[in-house]
């Protein structure tokens, strides 16, 4: 067995990480880091031999992990890192702090970040993802992000640093986002909550909220630039095309695109990730016969296929 360091937080070897995600499925991972703290993590990633590989996991909102696992240590923020402050118009977040309750406080104090009401996750996976929606994105209000890199330094990145594009930044290879900051335009908090609960009602009304999924399968096709902000939206949609090609309703094992939204990829209860991305790989090679559209995967999939 690897030696690893000895952490003060929780570091548990070959844990499935299934119950991490929100498709619930997934093999072990080789080990689950949950640091207790900033300098936890820092000396953890210091003295970690530099040929075992990291990956930093959120809440498991945007994830299939494969069946057979992950051959890295995972690492997985919690309450140590999911504080929130409010200081004028500039909101501070841990990276383990979901965006839900991010736009909440927010709203509180007058700051609209109302866009990640109804983003599914953490604000680590929001500024990876540069999450968005109703015509905003993480990247038109992030002025900082904090990470620990994979050699333990705890360096600042500038939003320019991050090279955002629609779904999708860079990091440094390896490196943890533990905060991040934000600066929103002022409002009403009463008005701010009410815009909140009117998306809320129409979320619920439109997409299989009550399924187990992992937010929207595919990115939209076309509409976005490199910038990925509000004015490139064109009206091209995933769903779209994947209701012209008849796969709607799909299904695959356990796995099924959502007759109520068929963006949206569901574990009907006992679906493997072989299903799910098999079932995800049907859709594309479907859509690009029907309409020589390639779709491009917003979950994310990491790990190995289940060998026998």
């Amino acid at each position: 067995m690897t030696a690893l360091p000895t952490p003060r937080g929780k570091l548990t070897e070959s844990r499935n990480l299934n119950d991490l995600t929100w498709l619930r499925v997934g093999g072990p991972a080789d080990f689950l880091f949950q640091p207790a703290d900033i300098a936890d993590l820092q000396t953890f990633m210091r003295d970690l031999l530099a040929d075992i590989s990291v990956f930093p996991m959120g809440v498991g909102s945007n994830l299939i992990v494969r069946d057979g696992g992950l051959r890295a240590v995972v690492i997985r923020l919690g309450r140590g890192f999911n504080a929130i402050s409010v200081e004028g118009n500039t909101v501070t977040a841990g990276a383990a702090a979901l965006d839900a309750h991010v736009a909440r406080k927010a709203a509180d104090e007058g700051v609209d970040l109302t866009f990640l009401r109804t983003i599914p996750g953490s604000i680590g996976g929001a500024v990876r993802m540069n999450a968005g929606c109703y015509g905003s994105y993480t990247a038109d209000v992030l002025r900082k992000a904090t990470i620990v890199t994979r050699q333990g330094e705890l360096v600042e990145l500038a939003p320019e640093d991050l090279n955002f594009r629609y779904r999708q930044s860079d990091l440094p290879e390896g490196a943890v986002l533990i905060s991040a900051t934000f600066e929103g335009p002022s409002g009403d908090p009463e008005e701010l909550h009410a815009r909140m609960s009117a998306q809320l009602q129409k979320r619920d009304e439109t997409q299989p909220t009550k399924d187990r999924s992992a937010g929207s399968t595919f990115r939209n096709p076309a509409g976005f630039s490199s910038t990925g902000r509000a004015d490139d939206v064109h009206d091209l949609k995933a769903w779209k095309v994947i209701d012209d090609a008849g796969m709607r309703g799909a299904t695959r094992g356990g796995a099924q695109m959502s007759e109520k939204h068929s963006n949206f990829l569901i574990n009907t209860g006992d679906a493997s990730a072989a299903d799910l991305e098999g079932l995800g790989e049907e859709v594309r090679k479907k859509v690009y016969e029907t309409s020589g559209i390639t779709l491009e995967w917003e979950i994310m999939r990491v790990g190995d296929p289940l060998t026998e």
